[in-house]
């Protein structure tokens, strides 16, 4: 057997790789590649078989080495990668082994299918633009896409709406943002599941609009995203904005919000590596504020529509997260300068309680989302 690993494209991302043939299966050892940020989570690996009829193997180690460095990290990790064969769709693998190393280091590792001719291994099912062009092209009669500007890499901010309102409007409005930290792959496909929703009931009346890439260098590159240098993109929407993405957003939000009568604001994100609680809800820390009450309306109506199969018992909570800067985050500037509630939403990546999430699970808790903010203002 010859293995080769790739992650060389887009969002791909894997290092310090070993291949080693010496044991009754073949092993590949890799770690995810913080890219320069002081957090360590995502990865996403292609393996090749290099011989054109290798000998018929039926398995192959895969260990994910370093663990105890990436974010999240839990002494009884239950955090379950997705893969991909040739010819299939992605899937789940099974509960890793955990394995301790003489001096204490942890590694975990799964036994995958032999990649005949390739299989490929993401911590989370990954979305990129391409599946942006699948959304868009199944709902084409419904979603529109507008370029809004540029990241700092030079790469396209996509923004889908579903009308451009009108100046001065009164229909309810919705800005919803994902991907602000680029791994953080299940806010994508809640997104997904919120705008097929959407699409499909044909919802006339709100004016809707959605950033899905927020960080699309990131995405490209295989970031993983939160905190890294010099700006996590969600600790720079102060005034003036610390990142171009943060810039170029902000006045999309300025538009909107003369558009339409905006009623909510969503940031869509995943938290650590191995929680498992389900869906919470992060919301004002004030709770004398001015938008504490409707921030709460919106948390129950949510989680009434979860319900125990998705949301976590502690559903309503506020920010404890310590950020490296005292900047604001989103949902921060939709509250202070926009006058608008605003929630920010953990979705995690492999459980909800005794669930293993999948696709379609996510795109549920989407659709489900969706059935509440109808709900509420219907």
């Amino acid at each position: 057997m010859s293995l080769k690993l790739l992650s060389r494209f887009p969002g791909g991302n894997a290092a310090d790789v070993e291949i080693l043939n010496n044991g009754p299966v073949p092993e590949v050892r890799f770690a995810s590649d913080p890219c320069g940020g002081p957090e360590a989570l995502w990865f996403y690996l292609r393996l090749e078989e290099t011989v054109p009829e290798p000998p018929r193997e039926t398995k192959v180690r895969l260990t994910w080495m370093h663990f105890d460095n990436v974010l999240g990290a839990a002494e009884s990790p239950t955090c379950i990668p997705v893969f991909q064969v040739a010819g299939q769709p992605w899937t789940r693998l099974k509960q890793g082994e955990e394995i301790r190393t003489p001096d204490g280091r942890r590694q975990l590792s799964w036994l995958i299918p032999h990649p005949s001719p390739w299989v490929e291994v993401a911590f989370c099912f990954p979305y990129g633009p391409a599946d942006v062009d699948a959304l868009l092209d199944r709902s084409k009669d419904y979603w529109q896409a507008a370029p809004i500007g540029l990241s700092q890499g030079g790469r396209r901010i996509l923004r889908l709406h579903n009308s451009v309102g009108s100046t001065g409007g009164t229909q309810p409005g919705i800005y919803i943002v994902a991907r602000q930290h680029s791994g953080e792959t299940p806010g994508s496909w809640v997104l997904d599941g919120f705008m097929r929703h959407l699409a499909q009931v044909k919802k006339a009346g709100y004016v809707v609009w959605a950033v899905p890439l927020a960080d699309i260098d990131g995405v490209v590159r295989g970031y993983y995203g939160k905190d890294g240098f010099p700006y996590d993109l969600n600790r720079a929407w102060g005034s003036p904005p610390m990142r171009h993405e943060t810039l170029v957003i902000r006045n999309d939000v300025r538009r909107w919000k003369a558009r339409c009568r905006p009623i909510l604001a969503l940031d869509l994100h995943a938290p650590g590596a191995c929680e498992r609680d389900g869906v919470y809800a992060y919301m004002s820390k004030d709770p004398a504020g001015p938008l504490a009450a409707e921030e709460t309306k919106w948390c129950n109506v949510m989680q009434n529509e979860l319900q125990a199969e998705f949301a976590s018992p502690e559903f309503k909570r506020v920010v404890d997260y310590k950020s490296r800067w005292e900047t604001p985050a989103f949902t921060a500037f939709m509250r202070d300068e926009m006058g608008v509630p605003a929630l920010s939403l953990e979705t995690p990546y492999s459980h909800a309680a005794n669930a293993v999430l999948t696709q379609k699970s996510y795109r549920e808790i989407g659709h489900r989302l969706a059935l509440a903010v109808l709900r509420r203002n219907g």
